[in-house]
């Protein structure tokens, strides 16, 4: 089943030059049915990673673009009243599918984005009195700007816990920009990607990762670093306590523990090492520990506690 994982991303990369950490996470999350965050500045093929997926999994595959004047009736649906019939009927909206795209998600008001909580929580969707589950395999695929950029809102908190993995998508290198000019310019960047596995061979692949290997003392750790950002004074971290106003919630315990086994499996390995855990760290947790003003003033970022914390949470 690992032969299915390698030519998912050969297909992908027929339309993507780099961005291997991208493309990596996004497969975690496919594989653990976890949501996925994708922040970077516009212009990084975060939505064209995205739409490449879905063609190689034969998933359906729904592009909402988030905007200020978005309703959340345009995600979910509503209800319409048919006169003919003098009844109300459901008219679904797109996050009925296996793949969402939450295009600039971080556009659209907080009232909109709330309206994906239950759907990403629950795989249900409650339109007016009635409540429809959503067939699975559904996965949130979102990308957002850095807010630091014009018209972009902070998620809030409820919401950006319920991502499994927010991965931070970087400039190319020189070289990987060239091949990327050399594409675009020869028409290269519309490849035909082939459906290379389906929905079966993905549940078969999520059975496999669940069978992987996690030692107490590895779990032990996970349970560690999380409660260092909880807690960071019972770990020798009195430098970053004030720092933290919340730490990472329970969810980011599970999601850490979800992802090292998919990275394990990914890596050819049927167990669980601590390096694994160290690198999925940041994805998992980045997002989830809540900064205090101090940290804000003196410009500290949440990827630099838990780099702080790897460093004195003890390795087994």
């Amino acid at each position: 089943m690992r032969d299915v994982i390698e030519a998912i991303k050969n297909e992908v990369r027929k339309v993507i030059v780099g961005q291997d950490q991208m493309i990596e996470g996004l497969l975690i999350g496919l594989l653990c049915e976890g949501h996925v965050l994708l922040e970077g500045v516009p212009g990084l093929a975060k939505t064209t990673t995205v739409n490449a997926l879905s063609k190689a999994l034969g998933l359906r595959f729904k592009r909402v673009q988030f905007t200020p004047d978005l309703l959340p009736s345009d995600i979910i649906g509503t209800e319409i009243y048919d006169p003919r019939n003098n009844e109300f009927r459901i008219k679904k909206g797109p996050v009925f599918t296996n793949l969402l795209l939450a295009d600039e998600i971080n556009r659209a008001p907080a009232k909109v984005q709330s309206a994906l909580l239950e759907v990403m929580q629950e795989r249900q969707v409650t339109i007016g009195e009635e409540s429809f589950k959503i067939e699975r395999p559904f996965l949130t695929l979102a990308t957002q700007n850095p807010v630091e950029q014009e018209g972009a809102y902070n998620l809030p908190e409820a919401q950006l816990d319920r991502f499994m993995l927010k991965l931070v998508v970087g400039y190319n290198s020189k070289e990987e920009e060239v091949e990327i000019a050399r594409r675009v310019a020869n028409d290269g960047e519309g490849e035909n990607i082939k459906t290379v596995a389906n929905k079966e061979q993905l549940f078969l692949l999520k059975e496999e990762v669940k069978k992987v290997y996690i030692d107490p003392e590895v779990e032990n750790f996970i349970v560690d670093i999380v409660f260092a950002t909880r807690e960071p004074q019972d770990y020798g971290l009195e430098e970053i306590k004030d720092y933290i106003q919340y730490g990472a919630s329970p969810r980011g315990t599970i999601d850490l523990y979800k992802a090292s086994k998919a990275l394990a499996y990914m890596r050819n390995r049927d167990y669980v090492t601590p390096v694994d855990v160290a690198i999925m760290a940041k994805s998992t947790l980045r997002h989830r520990i809540i900064l205090s003003y101090e940290a804000e003033a003196e410009n500290i970022k949440s990827d630099e506690i838990i780099e702080k914390v790897l460093e004195s949470v003890p390795i087994p």
